[in-house]
């Protein structure tokens, strides 16, 4: 579909555009997105959205169809599989569904490793991509929600339409096209009886955030989107964040809103929510021939190669410099540590490990550009490294050990930055020399892939400088320097000042 198709479509369901001020173009790497016709000043309405033209559970007539007491009884009130039953359904509907043209205009194919095949899955070995592709878990929600729904209501999914419309490829299409485009959409007045079904919807928080805050005129912005934490933006319902919906907003497909591309930092332009209907609002002065960006909330290569399909190359402040995705993260398993304290000995840390576990966040660790240790690395460090009678006084407990650094805990943690980056397919050298010399004799997945693998290995280098450089600040004195002041030992995980949480 054409954008002056859509356009005339989104009109005709009572939406407004100002097309004097924005139009659409095709972006080398991004597709389809919206440009700046002429000078447009912060604060202007660019379009409206009335409340029913979202498409979502709350707004499709298959839930009460279907019956509210059946819907919830298979699992469809929880997770994405309700929505995409739903975008399915509609779309079976043909020209009935009052979303037909939109469904129509939406993208069928992806560069998202989702649908890679398996030779260009294995050059993500080692990434944060592999684990939360999830497409394993969608496969058993279709086959423990969606058949059993479709199967037994043959009166709304008819066995003719089953092969064409309700596939497995087209519930990963639709799933996709979730990720990569829904919205947070908070209840308007007049629909609190679909709040209760709304709890569940987005159990991973994947959807573009609505955001609370007020503006000077009373809307309340949708934006920053968090993506994906598996879009709101952090949409994924394949996401292992497990971070809940927030009970009163619903996942949404909400046409016009998603035409807008994002890149990092580059924000422009944000969805805000009135009572009735939906706008979206320049946030800065923008000038003719500029691209209208939204935000999908400045995630890592890694969630917007698996969300999106696509990777951020800007510049990144130091220690690293270069180009690359300055929110890039690397994330160092528990399981490293355990191996780099025992080191092939027999020690058994089960007991520390299952302790870990019950009291702390995660027994995964994060570190971003900034190249610092997170605390919570240190404390598990310093965890698995306690003698027998300090460990016995924290076991009873239930507080954490101290992210205080010192030789014993630096070495450790240096062994693990080096078994992690054990982990891709080549070293950092060999991928940069391979990024650089390939030009154009590399497939686009596998370029992808090269940069995510780039920018978390680049951050486990940096990491590695840190902490060999304050090891070697840390070592005692030699002797024909005795009465030289030894260096201050740092005091907490970041060496080189107060400690930084984690980033998650």
């Amino acid at each position: 579909m054409s954008s002056d198709d859509l356009i005339a479509w989104f009109k005709s369901r009572n939406g407004t555009v100002d097309t004097s001020s924005m139009g659409f173009a095709e972006y080398p790497a991004c597709g389809r997105g919206a440009v700046a016709l002429k000078d447009i000043p912060q604060g202007h309405v660019l379009f409206t959205i009335p409340r029913d033209v979202t498409l979502s559970t709350r707004t499709s007539s298959l839930p009460s169809l279907f019956g509210m007491e059946a819907w919830k009884r298979l699992g469809l009130d929880k997770g994405w599989a309700g929505l995409i039953l739903c975008m399915m359904w509609e779309e079976a509907q043909g020209s009935v569904s009052r979303w037909s043209a939109y469904l129509s205009s939406l993208p069928s194919a992806f560069d998202t490793p989702m649908f890679w095949p398996d030779d260009d899955i294995k050059e993500l070995a080692g990434t944060a991509v592999v684990d939360k592709i999830g497409k394993e878990e969608a496969e058993r929600d279709y086959a423990e929600k969606l058949i059993p729904a479709i199967q037994g209501r043959p009166e709304l999914f008819p066995e003719g339409a089953r092969q064409l419309h309700y596939s497995l490829e087209r519930y990963h299409i639709m799933g996709s096209r979730i990720l990569s485009r829904s919205f947070h959409v908070e209840p308007w007045s007049g629909d609190e009886e679909h709040d209760e079904a709304a709890e569940d919807s987005d159990p991973e928080g994947q959807a573009m955030d609505v955001d609370q805050q007020e503006d000077t005129q009373g809307e309340t912005a949708i934006g920053d989107t968090e993506r994906p934490p598996d879009d709101t933006l952090e949409v994924d319902s394949a996401d292992s964040d497990d971070e809940g919906a927030e009970d009163s907003a619903v996942v949404a497909m909400v046409p016009m809103a998603d035409m807008l591309n994002a890149r990092y930092e580059s924000e422009n332009a944000k969805l805000f929510h009135e009572a009735k209907d939906l706008r979206m609002v320049t946030t800065k002065p923008i000038k003719a021939g500029e691209q209208i960006w939204n935000t999908y909330g400045d995630l890592p290569n890694s969630d917007l190669l698996r969300r999106y399909g696509h990777v951020d190359l800007v510049p990144v402040p130091q220690p690293l410099g270069g180009l690359g995705n300055p929110a890039d993260v690397v994330e160092i398993r528990g399981d490293l540590a355990v191996a780099a304290v025992t080191d092939g000995q027999s020690t058994s840390l089960g007991e520390r490990v299952d302790w870990w576990l019950e009291n702390a966040d995660d027994d995964t660790f994060v570190i971003g550009t900034d190249c610092e240790l997170p605390e919570d690395l240190v404390s598990f460090v310093r965890l698995l490294l306690m003698p027998l009678d300090e460990w016995g006084k924290t076991s009873g407990k239930a507080k954490l050990p101290k992210p205080k650094v010192d030789l014993g805990v630096l070495t450790v943690i240096e062994k693990t930055l080096a078994r992690r980056m054990q982990d891709y397919p080549n070293s950092l050298v060999e991928d940069e020399q391979l990024l650089e010399s390939a030009n154009d004799g590399l497939s686009l997945n596998r370029k992808h892939a090269i940069i995510v693998r780039i920018g978390e290995q680049r951050i486990l280098r940096g990491t590695l400088h840190k902490v060999r450089a304050t090891k070697e600040s840390m070592k005692p004195a030699s002797s024909n320097t005795k009465d030289k002041k030894r260096p201050r030992e740092a005091t907490d995980s970041n060496p080189h000042g107060k400690g930084k949480k984690s980033r998650r």
